[in-house]
């Protein structure tokens, strides 16, 4: 069984893929299924859930990243920094669990961590945290 964490990490790889990659996001889902050279990214049903949440709400969730920005826009975000934060809103947002926030922000600092540049997983955490707390007064 694959750790929370784990999946977390394989859906942002996924989303990452797709963002450079002429696949669809489909495409890419079959391939970590189905191949096994990527075996290691599989993707379990809480991934593919992930993964859903964002393309099921992908405008409202790139709404609320650039109602944070302030006066930057998506495009100066790096692509990592991108892919982390949408699946992470996303999840913070639409999915089943509650009360998750400060879960699903640990995780994605963590990823930016593992996979961004050095001062990513701070500005992640704040935009993260800005959400949470809008989230938190509704």
């Amino acid at each position: 069984m694959m750790t929370r964490r784990k999946a977390r990490e394989n859906a942002f790889i996924a989303v990452f893929e797709a963002g450079f990659s002429s696949n669809d996001i489909e495409e890419i889902l079959s391939l970590t299924q189905e191949v096994p050279e990527y075996e290691e990214y599989r993707l379990d049903d809480f991934a593919i859930g992930l993964i859903n949440n964002y393309y099921n709400n992908a405008e409202q969730v790139n709404d609320i990243i650039q109602s944070k920005l302030k006066n930057w826009s998506q495009s100066r975000i790096s692509r990592v920094a991108s892919a982390v934060l949408r699946l992470s809103v996303a999840e913070m947002l639409f999915s089943d669990e509650k009360d998750m926030d400060s879960v699903i922000i640990n995780e994605a600092v963590e990823i930016c961590k593992r996979f961004a540049g050095d001062n990513d997983y701070q500005f992640v955490n704040g935009v993260l945290g800005a959400v949470a707390k809008d989230k938190a007064e509704k």
